[in-house]
Formats: structure tokens, C-alpha cells, sequence
């Protein structure tokens, strides 16, 4: 599980979708206030996903091979299955001009609910989904097992608390750095999502198949 936690919340904190929209939050007028109502819509989602999964199991973990476990696999291998099948249509497709979103014109404008509301349309469902899946085998009354799952959404939000962080302590530098940043993601997004799409669909389908047949 404690694998599984760290590949998914690698390739969450790393998506260029949510951290482009967040430096252009952070770029505005009310930048920090708005970066911060981001940042804690993102980890509360994180949280509360994890917290229905711990809700619904009662903390323990089901018996290996009984039908709430095979479920949760399924459901990990279907989430595997679905990003290897998007990202190799979106590799495959012609590249098409990326132009900014239109509510990049009013981001001056959003309130930090906004601000909020755009990190709930932005999480990655899918690669949340298999978080909460691979969150069925925590066992609650181990020390470890609450780290990781604690260590999962600290380190799906990293990117975010590193800019937020960063934007605090040095606002010039961090303005000009981090819409550098974005730029270059913008430039490179089509590859950062194919790349990400496709190694954690591999990873959850083969680490699927093996705890089926195991």
C-alpha cells in the first residue's frame, strides 16, 4: 500500500493542470489569499476521500481474496486500465493549439471560494479514485499505516504548499520564477500528462493484476 501511496501521490503533485491554474492564482491581485483557499480545497478533498474510505471499512482492511478486496483491486485495475487507454489517445492524437481557459480572465476577480471551487474541478478524480482504493488496506491500528495515508495528501499537495511557501517569502522572485514555470509547463503539457497518464496506469494495472493472481 505504502508503494502504491507514493507513486500515486508522486504523479498527482506533479500534473500540470492544477499547478498552472494555481500560479496564475498566485500571479493575481489577491494571490496568497486565493493560493491558500486553492491549497486547503485540494488537501480537504484529498482528506475526505481518504476519510470515506476509512469510514467504510472501519479502519481495518478486508480479508485478502474476500469480495471487498477483490472489488477494491478491480477498481484499481479498471483506473489502470482507463489512464493507459487516455494516455495513448492523447499521444496519438494531432497536437491542437492550447489557448489560456477563459477564466483566466477573471482571476483578479475570483474570491477565494472560486479559488476553492477550481481546485475540486481540477483534482485528478481518477488517480484520487485509486487512491482511495489502494486507502481499503490501511489498518488503522498501526502507527504506519496512518503516516502513509498522511504522507499521501501532504505529498499530493507539495507542489502547491512549495509555491504558496515560496510566493510568501519572496514575491518578486517568486513571480517571475513560477511564471516561468508555467509557461513551460503550458509548452509541455500534452507530454507531462501522456507521460504521467501512462506510467501510473501501467504501475496500478500490472500491480493489480499480480495481487488478483497472487
Amino acid at each position: 500500500m505504502v508503494l502504491d501511496l507514493l507513486v500515486i501521490g508522486t504523479a498527482i503533485t506533479l500534473g500540470p493542470l492544477h499547478n498552472s491554474a494555481f500560479i496564475l492564482l498566485l500571479s493575481s491581485r489577491r494571490g496568497v489569499r486565493q493560493g491558500l483557499a486553492f491549497l486547503l480545497s485540494w488537501l480537504a478533498n484529498l482528506v475526505a476521500v481518504i476519510a470515506c474510505v476509512v469510514l467504510l471499512t472501519g479502519g481495518q482492511p478486508p480479508a485478502r481474496h474476500s469480495v471487498p478486496s477483490t472489488a477494491a483491486i478491480a477498481v484499481k485495475l479498471a483506473i489502470g486500465l482507463a489512464l493507459v487507454l487516455y494516455g495513448a489517445h492523447r499521444h496519438r492524437r494531432p497536437p491542437r493549439p492550447h489557448g489560456p481557459p477563459r477564466w483566466t480572465t477573471r482571476i483578479d476577480n475570483a474570491s477565494p471560494a472560486t479559488a476553492a471551487g477550481l481546485a475540486w474541478v481540477l483534482q485528478p478524480w481518477a488517480m484520487v479514485g485509486a487512491g482511495a482504493a489502494t486507502a481499503v488496506d490501511a489498518n488503522l491500528s498501526t502507527l504506519t499505516d496512518w503516516l502513509a495515508l498522511t504522507g499521501y495528501c501532504l505529498l499530493a499537495t507539495l507542489s502547491l504548499v512549495v509555491m504558496e511557501l515560496y510566493t510568501l517569502r519572496a514575491p518578486a522572485a517568486a513571480d517571475a520564477r513560477l511564471n516561468a514555470l508555467r509557461s513551460w509547463l503550458e509548452r509541455h503539457q500534452e507530454q507531462l500528462v501522456v507521460t504521467l497518464s501512462l506510467l501510473v496506469g501501467l504501475w496500478l494495472t500490472a500491480r493489480s493484476i499480480y495481487e488478483l493472481v497472487a
